[in-house]
């Protein structure tokens, strides 16, 4: 059986993605070990398009990612992961990476993007100690934080779960904190 018969098969004949059933093919993922069909996935034109060409990409189409995301293939897996990274500054999409697990090796392989991408543009959060921070970390704070406009003070030793990084400022956090969403400078938190 060739490539695309075995992913034709493990699709159903669907965009592993987003679901479609026109105009699909063989689509290898970048930074993958080799070429067999556990490192490729079976999509239509329109994902395949955005995918390779980040200004193309239209946001709402992704929202599909929500049902694929869950998807037992790990190539799949590794597309869902890149594309909701790139588009957590919309809101939605950070919310579906907070929910998504990928074991190790799945997640190395998601971060191995092999796009091209210019790391050297990145922003990198860190704590006090310097510690690199990722969004869904839990941070414990390291002082009491008087809370602007909320009517409380965050106490010293309050651990926020599932922090989200500011894309734009590397001195900033946001996390929740008595129910409230709370911008939180790093300096004042320490990775847990």
């Amino acid at each position: 059986m060739s490539v695309e018969q075995i992913l034709e098969a493990r699709s159903e004949g669907k965009c592993e993605l987003c679901a479609v059933t026109d105009d699909l093919a063989v689509y290898e993922v970048p930074a993958s070990s080799d070429s067999s069909a556990d490192s490729c996935v079976y999509l239509c034109v329109t994902c395949q398009t955005q995918l390779d060409n980040p200004d193309a990409v239209e946001a709402n189409h992704w929202r599909c990612l929500n049902d694929s995301m869950w998807s037992t293939v790990p190539a799949v897996q590794v597309l869902a992961w890149r594309m909701l990274t790139r588009l957590s500054g919309e809101g939605w999409p950070q919310d579906l990476l907070d929910m998504m697990y990928l074991e190790d090796d799945v997640k190395a392989w998601a971060e191995a993007s092999g796009e091209g991408e210019n790391t050297a543009d990145a922003v990198i959060h860190r704590d006090s100690n310097g510690a690199i921070l990722e969004a869904g970390d839990t941070v414990i704070l390291i002082k009491d934080l008087n809370v602007k406009g909320g009517g409380f003070t965050a106490k010293r030793g309050t651990a926020v779960r599932g922090i989200r990084l500011v894309a734009d400022n590397p001195e900033h956090i946001e996390g929740k904190v008595s129910g409230q969403t709370i911008v939180i400078l790093t300096e004042f938190t320490k990775k847990s």
